[in-house]
This record gives C-alpha cells, sequence and structure tokens, in this order.
C-alpha cells in the first residue's frame, strides 16, 4: 500500500472520507495538509481524532524530508478540484476553471468520467478532458 492509501485507511476508519493531500510552505514552515470529508461535515474534534491516529503513522512513514506540520481539515465549500473522483462527486455544483492556453471561464459542471469533464456555461455545453484543464475549483455564489 502508499501513503496516501494507507492515510485514506486512517481516514475511513473515523468514518470519514480521504479527500486530498496537499505539502505548502508558509513561511518557514512546511505544512502537510491531509483533507477529509464526512456527510453532513467535518468536525473540529474529527480533525483532532484522525490527527493523533495519523501523526504516530506519518512518525515511521514521514510524507516528506525534513520537518512539517501536520493539519487535518475539511476541503472547504470552495475547493480544488484535481482527481476525477473530485469532479465526478461534486457534478452540479459550480466551478470556475482555466483551460491551458485559452482562457478561464464559469459554469456547472454536468458530467464527468475518468477522462474529463463537461460543463454547462453560458455558450453552451463545453467538454474539456483533464489533460486540457488548468486549476478547476468549485465556488459558492452568496
Amino acid at each position: 500500500m502508499n501513503l496516501e492509501q494507507q492515510i485514506e485507511k486512517i481516514v475511513r476508519s473515523n468514518g470519514a472520507v480521504f479527500y486530498d493531500t496537499e505539502t505548502v510552505t508558509e513561511g518557514e514552515q512546511t505544512i502537510y495538509r491531509v483533507y477529509v470529508t464526512q456527510e453532513g461535515g467535518v468536525s473540529l474534534d474529527l480533525c483532532a481524532e484522525i490527527s493523533r491516529e495519523l501523526s504516530p503513522f506519518l512518525d515511521v512513514h514521514p510524507p516528506m524530508g525534513g520537518k512539517y506540520i501536520l493539519e487535518v481539515s475539511s476541503p472547504g465549500l470552495e475547493r480544488k478540484l484535481t482527481k476525477s473522483k473530485h469532479f465526478q462527486n461534486s457534478i452540479g455544483e459550480k466551478i470556475k476553471f482555466k483551460v491551458i492556453g485559452i482562457d478561464k471561464g464559469k459554469g456547472t459542471l454536468s458530467a464527468a468520467d475518468d477522462k474529463g469533464i463537461t460543463i454547462e456555461t453560458k455558450q453552451g455545453e463545453e467538454i474539456y478532458e483533464y489533460g486540457q484543464l488548468g486549476t478547476v475549483k468549485t465556488y459558492i455564489e452568496w
């Protein structure tokens, strides 16, 4: 099992769904973020429990060399979509997207499979393969 599969197993044992990981540098600190979701939302208590279980595992199987801080949180309402399963689980949501070398756009994600997505925009239906896309995020209109 690879690292993400092991993390997914620990997250699932706590009744949550593993969403993704991210490594960021803020100031001089490296942060390893583990994003989780759960029907009805993610509580601070759930994040703390998953963190307590992940911490000793990551001490033995570090996700990177050097010092880092572990954070466990929800990806939020406005979240990056990077994997086909993210897109498939976000059908019907509004997204902002960038097509590599072309432009930015907004629309509603109407379909997704292992190869690409379909977006309903003001101009009509647009179909893209994942390789054509840059950053894609869900968004909320307030």
